[in-house]
């Protein structure tokens, strides 16, 4: 077997001059220099597993070091007996397999052989998938460094999977995959859940490297849990080995996009700007069909009541060049039919009005590319669709303001419905709001998605508070004749309302129409820097407003106006000065403002907020099935 040895000599002398010209360290990691100060970590036996032949990258001491390139091939001569009993090993693995457990350290995932360097070595080179190891994992103390945080999540992970051969560069990953996986946050795994997620995850593995997945500078671990988002657990399980490599190649900008930090591309304001006249000509000469696609009926949701609005109020503009239909009722198992269906009957626009229909969107726009199709949810980042939101908070940080003026006892409720991105936000603005003409005014947080819980118990909890202002749904549910909406102060058990806030979807879905047809969609294209689109408009758009009712003082409606004037210039942000969450200081500068995309991912609460942001488990189904696409638990 000296032939093979020699084989393997150049694979590791190449590496290490590769290696040396990078200027990196050419022989083996030695965990011994790399651990943390003694002392300050812990050691604990995982017993006998099995080790992924990919994350061993080093020895334990540094006395096998230098016998190795970093790539684990051997780099002493064939005339040593190290060449020797190299080549009897390789012969054996050969011939027999080799069957005897190394002994190896644990740190980040990342395995340090203490006895079997040379079985490591032949099993490298002959790409053995994984070996058996007695391991000993050291815990580093807990920091609040990435790679830190995604490390004990894996741990959380591990505890309850035993999976050791994914990884994710991003936290909040492992506690996603468990879930996409169709388990409790804590449910342990059965040995045939292991053996189908293995053959899965090796199974999409294959085909994501053979694509080019090795050039991509995600794990492909980063790539399956967005494969995951997309098609769902189950669905891949069925997948043929064709239909997953199909699958894998027309998904390919979605593992692209990963790449990039900066993944969304935030369109704050319209694009009014006329482009070429040709360029209107190609892409204002077909009409649009537009589909919105409803999860409830306008007639039992206030949230599916603004986006009908929205839909009349283009046909009404656009009565020559723009038709509309509309599908209600829809669950998430079923919104990829009626995407399909609008397709099939003409729609070359569609509109999905709930985050929890991301998965079906992205599903129909890679398989229909020509189509336009934008769902309505914040911070979700996807290629192959673009999405679109509303500036709610400018709006609940006015609500907030007339709240802080209108209260009597400094107690003010808000009732919640969904933990996702945008809901925070308003909460905190609301809170801030409340707390500038009110210092002293305290935001009792209530959520109407809690399991085993209802709007009637949450009504109670607030009058035993003795809370008579109300910060409640946004506007009215036509079904439903309760005036509990917008901002209200209960009266003898009766709401009277004080102000609400508008979503104007019309005037959104007018704007965004617009740009199609004065040829400007295509330039918001950022697909030179592989961004994902959201549309995220404000004040400034006109797309929210707040209404005021004769029920408050005219010097407060004054002052209202004034700062809305102020947010709609650009000249105020609600999340501006020195701002402390419910453990600490947020921001120090009293001239700095929170940026977008702070604003987006906030998972705090003013300091001003009595209550928490709920965990998925306390929430109801239609909850939970919402907030597995944008809800802010991950960054808890």
């Amino acid at each position: 077997m000296l032939e093979e040895y020699n084989k393997a000599y150049k694979l590791g002398k190449k590496d290490y001059q590769a290696r040396l010209v990078k200027g990196e360290t050419p022989t083996l990691k030695v965990l011994d220099e790399i651990l943390p100060a003694r002392g300050t970590y812990s050691e604990c036996s995982l017993g006998l597993v099995q080790i992924p032949i990919d994350q061993i990258v080093g020895t334990k001491t540094e006395g096998r070091s230098n016998a190795f390139a970093g790539n684990f091939m051997p780099i002493l001569r064939e005339n040593t007996e190290f060449a020797y009993k190299w080549s009897c090993l390789a012969k054996s693995h050969v011939n027999e397999g080799i069957r005897d457990p190394i002994k190896a350290y644990e740190y980040m995932n990342q395995f340090y052989v203490e006895e079997g360097n040379k079985r490591v070595s032949v099993l490298k080179y002959y790409d053995a998938v994984s070996v058996p190891g007695f391991v000993t994992r050291i815990l580093p103390p807990k920091t609040e460094e990435k790679e830190n945080k995604i490390y004990y999540e894996f741990i959380d992970f591990y505890e309850v999977s035993k999976v050791n051969y994914i990884w994710f560069t991003k936290p909040g990953s492992f506690a996603k995959l468990q879930s996409l996986a169709g388990k409790g946050e804590k449910e342990v795994w059965t040995d045939d859940d292991k053996l189908t997620f293995s053959s899965v995850y090796s199974r999409f593995v294959m085909e994501y490297e053979a694509a080019g997945g090795k050039k991509l500078t995600i794990t492909p671990g980063d790539a399956f849990l967005a494969f995951l988002t997309i098609y769902g657990y189950e669905a891949l399980c069925k997948k043929t080995a064709n239909e997953l490599k199909e699958l894998v190649n027309k998904s390919w900008e979605e593992f692209t996009l990963l790449e990039h930090e900066n993944e969304i591309d935030l369109k704050m304001d319209p694009n009014r700007e006329k482009k070429p006249l040709i360029s209107r000509l190609l892409t204002g000469s077909k009409k649009l069909k537009i589909a919105f696609i409803y999860a409830k009926t306008p007639g039992s949701s206030a949230w599916t009541y603004a986006h009908e609005l929205g839909r009349l109020h283009l046909e009404q503009m656009f009565p020559e060049e723009v038709t509309t239909v509309c599908y209600e009722n829809i669950v998430p198992e079923l919104a990829e039919k009626a995407i399909t269906d609008a397709i099939q009957k003409g729609c070359n626009m569609i509109f999905t009005t709930t985050p929890a229909f991301v998965q079906a969107s992205v599903q129909t726009a890679i398989a229909n590319p020509d189509i336009r199709i934008l769902n309505c949810s914040l911070n979700t980042s996807h290629r192959y669709i673009r999405t679109y939101y509303a500036r709610m908070y400018e709006a609940k940080f006015l609500m907030g303001a007339i709240a802080g003026a209108m209260t009597e006892n400094d107690r003010l409720a808000y009732i919640a419905d969904y933990p996702i991105f945008g809901t925070i936000a308003n909460i905190n603005a609301f809170a801030l709001g409340a707390a500038m003409i009110n210092p002293r005014a305290k935001i009792y947080l209530e959520w109407s998605s809690l399991k085993d819980d209802d709007l009637g118990k949450v009504m109670d909890r607030i009058r035993e508070k003795n809370i008579s202002i109300v910060s409640g749904r946004d506007m009215v549910i036509p079904e439903d004749a309760s005036r509990c909406f917008g901002l209200y102060r209960m009266e003898d058990d009766m709401p009277r309302n004080l102000a609400m806030p508008l979503w104007h979807w019309g005037k959104f879905y007018e704007e965004l129409i617009r740009t199609v047809m004065n040829g400007a969609w295509k330039y918001d294209d950022s697909s030179t820097e592989k961004k994902a689109i959201n549309y995220w408009w404000g004040m400034s758009s006109e797309v929210v407003d707040v209404i005021c009712s004769k029920n408050i003082p005219n010097g407060t409606q004054h002052l209202v106006g004034l700062l809305k004037e102020t947010i709609m210039r650009g000249e105020f942000n609600p999340f501006s000065g020195i701002l402390y969450s419910q453990n600490g200081i947020i921001q120090e500068n009293p001239q700095g403002s929170l940026s977008p995309e702070e604003i987006i991912t906030m998972n705090w609460l003013c300091d001003n907020v009595i209550g928490t942001i709920p965990r998925s488990w306390e929430l109801n189904e239609q909850a939970i099935s919402v907030t597995l696409q944008q809800g802010v638990e991950k960054g808890l």
